[in-house]
């Protein structure tokens, strides 16, 4: 698998709330992992809600929320490669390569890489989308699927830096996680 085309999947954090619905994402996951390249980048969900109640109670800085909301990315993480069979969480360049050359799902826990790269605005016009996106680029990923809880069209369902953020030729996919095994030619 190592050699095929890596498609990044973000698995937004509102998907993951319902232990239902993140089963049926994690499921279709595995069943697409069989015959493509998969990275998992997850949303930070419920985690990052507590950021932005966080912030606006105490008023604390964008920047502090900023990496206060990766790290919640980063709990979300935990919970999937928990979860999703054949998983491992991986949180750099090279866990993602060694994870696929094993044939592992690598589920990206993406605290340490954005701190090391430190290329993204850091307001709430940036989450876990763009943050998806800027990853795909990282790694030449030709396609990215935004896993969502609704579908629509894609400029009200993602954050406001998303088209400044997502590179020029990479395929973007929406899909719900009842329908992401059949968006992705299941």
């Amino acid at each position: 698998m190592a050699d095929l085309p890596l498609t990044v999947i973000k698995l937004g954090g509102a998907s993951c709330r319902d232990a239902g619905t993140r089963r049926q994402a994690l499921q279709a996951i595995s069943t697409l992992a069989r015959r493509r390249s998969i990275l998992v980048v997850p949303g930070g969900g419920a985690f990052a809600d507590q950021v932005r109640l966080a912030q606006h109670a105490q008023r604390f800085s964008d920047e502090a929320a900023h990496w206060m909301a990766i790290l919640a990315m980063n709990q979300v993480a935990h919970l999937i490669a928990e979860e999703l069979d054949g998983a491992s969480l991986v949180s750099s360049r090279q866990d993602v390569a060694t994870a696929r050359d094993a044939g592992k799902i690598p589920v990206l826990a993406p605290y340490a890489w954005m701190r090391a790269t430190d290329t993204l605005p850091h307001s709430w016009n940036i989450t876990s989308d763009s943050i998806a996106a800027f990853i795909a680029q990282e790694l030449g990923a030709r396609e990215l699927i935004l896993v969502k809880p609704v579908d629509g069209p894609l400029d009200g369902l993602v954050d406001r830096g998303f088209a400044a953020t997502r590179p020029p030729g990479l395929r973007v996919t929406l899909a719900t996680p009842a329908t992401l095994e059949d968006v992705c030619g299941g």
